[in-house]
């Protein structure tokens, strides 16, 4: 799998354990060697531990913790 998925949907875990879905706007290799993708959220969510994002705002998931990848929605 291509490490940059910039303008690529994804979908994938948040933390480990949220399960998150959308567009990539921005790959990039951290300190260290590993990938990290900063994705806006198409569906909002509340995990609840104070963790809730809207819709239209952006989570950072490690490339490891992409499940699967689709063109842009």
């Amino acid at each position: 799998m291509n490490w940059n998925l910039q303008g690529l949907a994804v979908e994938g875990f948040y933390l480990k354990d949220i399960p998150v879905k959308g567009n990539v706007t921005n790959s990039r290799v951290k300190y260290g060697g590993d990938v990290q993708h900063t994705v806006e959220l198409v569906h909002a969510f509340d995990a609840g531990r104070g963790i809730k994002r809207d819709a239209g705002e952006v989570v950072l998931v490690d490339h490891k913790d992409i499940t699967r990848v689709m063109e842009a929605v």
